[in-house]
């Protein structure tokens, strides 16, 4: 956002940099997690792209190594279509024995072994978080699973947490990943969709000085406006901050529902970014459903043949895509 934009409505600092917005579902989620993670367990925490995951990850493991009660770890690598078992593993061997130039034994077996050794002598349970996890290989997450098997016979508990896209929900679903979708114990951020309301005052709120009021800044009408159209904070903060520029720009204020008509994205709710928002690209739809790339760009542009985008709908939705 531009600077005199910023000083025009009384905006002292980026959306971006507010604090952490706490609903009744993260507070929810966030007890039972503090619960679970000392017994070693499997968790998938998936919602849509947008909704707060990273942000949420980083608020449970910031207080979960302030409280000391379990080791948290977690990879750093910023390859995440890259990473494997063996990077995860790596991440394990670092933070569990606090020592960045740990000697991480390359045959699998003795790697295994020590990391079953270094947890238990640790005496304490461990949890490894795992952003991005639906790019993960499904050979990956077994190997997770049986990682925790291993770890629970030497004596240790260890509990992963897989964090993705609604697409991380479905694939643990499907029948090829049965061994581990059945342990898996999956929560869902996508009931905090319904605040965006309360977001909105919020942010604005937190991100203004103390003489600007909320409905100086955008109509009571304007916020449902927003709230009604669009499903996530990250959302809200791009198309938010749209409006604000173009309100400068035209001599606006407070923002109304005219100028939001104007500014938001009429492609905001078809079919490619609303599954893009579910971890769904037309290179993974092909490579999951084997189709041709060519039909889903079809799809997506609504130039396909009736009859076959009926199919791929049909087979999409019962997958569990949101189409």
């Amino acid at each position: 956002m531009q600077i005199e934009v910023m000083e025009h409505f009384g905006i002292k600092k980026y959306f971006r940099d507010a604090d952490f917005f706490e609903t009744d579902t993260a507070k929810r989620l966030f007890k039972q997690l503090k619960k679970i993670i000392p017994e070693g367990q499997l968790i998938a925490l998936t919602g849509v792209v947008g909704i707060g995951k990273t942000t949420y990850l980083e608020r449970i493991q910031k207080q979960l190594a302030a409280e000391k009660n379990v080791i948290v770890a977690k990879s750093l690598s910023v390859e995440k279509s890259k990473t494997n078992l063996t990077t995860l593993i790596t991440a394990l061997f670092y933070d569990v024995s606090g020592d960045n130039d740990y000697r991480v034994p390359k045959l699998g077996e003795k790697r295994e072994r020590d990391l079953q050794e270094l947890i238990k002598k640790s005496k304490k349970p461990v949890v490894l978080f795992c952003d991005e996890a639906h790019d993960l290989h499904h050979r990956t997450l077994t190997g997770l699973k049986r990682l925790m098997e291993v770890i629970h016979e030497g004596g240790g508990k260890l509990s992963i947490v897989l964090a993705g896209h609604p697409k991380l929900r479905n694939d643990l679903k499907s029948p090829t990943m049965e061994e581990v979708g059945y342990r898996a114990l999956t929560m869902s951020l996508d009931a905090s969709q319904g605040i965006l309301r309360d977001y909105i005052n919020w942010l604005l709120d937190k991100c203004t000085d103390d003489k600007m009021k909320v409905k100086d800044i955008i109509e009571d009408q304007a916020v449902d406006y927003l709230a009604e159209h669009l499903t996530t904070p990250l959302q809200v903060e791009q198309h938010l901050t749209l409006a604000l520029e173009e309100a400068y720009a035209v001599g606006v204020k407070p923002i109304n529902v005219d100028l939001l008509e104007e500014t938001l994205s009429s492609r905001i709710d078809e079919i490619e970014p609303t599954l893009i928002r579910h971890g769904y690209n037309e290179r993974v739809i092909a490579d999951q459903f084997r189709y041709k790339p060519a039909d889903v760009r079809k799809l997506f542009k609504g130039d396909l043949d009736p009859t076959r985008a009926k199919e791929m709908t049909a087979e999409m939705r019962e997958a569990g895509l949101p189409i």
